[in-house]
């Protein structure tokens, strides 16, 4: 059996994705596990031991489709289910498939009305459905992330102040209104006992050295200093991770790590929590998840995406977070034995 996996971007979405590779390596192990995605997201799959064959999208679609038809697919499990990936199973037509179900009508609900139709599970649970015609099911083992050999990241990478330890902060979000603002982090970083790396891309280096600024020898500002990959490893090495919703949070999930989570414009209830294989929202079994959100605002949720500014202009669901909250979370997993 030869099974293609779709699923483009981004960082987050693919990594909810690794548990059906490996339940499905697991569970049919003669079959061929074809992965498709945009060729800028290789890294996040490239080492996972699960997929047989990668294919990369590049600008045109009409460019892979060629490829793709030659492998005489069996079954696709589309896990994006948009316009583009109608395009390929059109392309492929007479190949079973099945495609998650996106629940945009019970988000639309959520985000204009505050009312929650969405199921009380991780998103992860919804891919699973795609593979229930191939009788594969979700083990409970939780999101995968393999790093390459290459690209492992060693202690002379980051200061010695912060060898024995450190708490991973993820400053970076896909939209504004999902990241942690400015004074709200200094905040958390002046409370924190602990040495601190902040994690991040490119274009989070500017809000990286405005934090680190308070306290350069307790803060490292590692944004855009890293690969992808390499800001997996400083994840993995770190002993909790305070996160906003965004791609490394999941990464930091698939490492089994502690998380406090912090939630903006979006919230967990849409399905994109921190899964580390058997919690759900209301029954978080994971002792190892803290969300930290201002359910009480009236006009929260208000996008299942972000915006670049607050629609209300006060940001409420950020700015009045409770920091001292977040470090003493963050003080009890740093002591307990299971860190």
């Amino acid at each position: 059996m030869k099974i293609l996996f779709i699923r483009f971007s981004s960082i987050g979405d693919i990594v909810l994705t690794t548990p059906l590779l490996r339940c499905l390596r697991r569970q049919i192990p003669e079959a061929k596990i074809h992965y498709l995605t945009k060729a800028q997201f290789a890294p996040l799959l490239s080492a996972n031991p699960h997929i047989d064959q990668l294919h990369l999208l590049e600008d045109d679609l009409e460019k892979i489709l060629p490829a793709l038809k030659k492998e005489k697919f069996d079954f696709i499990a589309d896990l994006h289910h948009n316009l583009r990936t109608s395009r390929v199973k059109a392309a492929l037509k007479g190949t079973k498939l099945a495609a998650f179900p996106k629940k945009n009508f019970e988000k639309w609900v959520a985000v204009n009305f505050r009312v929650n139709l969405m199921p009380d599970a991780s998103i992860v649970e919804r891919y699973f459905e795609t593979l229930k015609p191939i009788g594969v099911h979700n083990d409970g083992g939780g999101l995968e992330y393999y790093i390459p050999e290459k690209t492992r990241i060693s202690n002379e990478d980051i200061p010695t102040s912060h060898w024995a330890g450190y708490v991973g902060c993820v400053i970076g979000g896909s939209y504004p209104t999902k990241q942690l603002p400015l004074e709200q982090w200094q905040r958390f970083c002046a409370l924190s006992p602990y040495p601190i790396v902040l994690l991040g891309g490119p274009d989070d280096r500017e809000l990286g050295r405005q934090i680190a600024e308070q306290d350069p020898v307790k803060i490292y500002n590692s944004c855009g200093k890293f690969n992808l990959n390499e800001s997996a490893g400083l994840i993995e090495r770190a002993r909790v991770i305070v996160s906003n919703d965004t791609g490394l949070m999941h990464i930091a999930a698939a490492f089994q790590k502690p998380i406090i989570s912090l939630w903006g414009n979006t919230s967990p209830e849409l399905g994109m929590f921190p899964y580390y294989g058997g919690n759900n929202l209301k029954n978080r079994i994971s002792p190892l998840s803290v969300i930290l959100e201002r359910k009480n605002l009236a006009c929260h949720p208000c996008s299942k995406l972000g915006y670049q500014h607050c629609p209300r202009g006060h940001f409420k669901c950020m700015r009045e977070l409770d920091m001292a909250f977040a470090v003493e979370s963050v003080k009890k997993f740093w002591k307990s034995p299971t860190v």
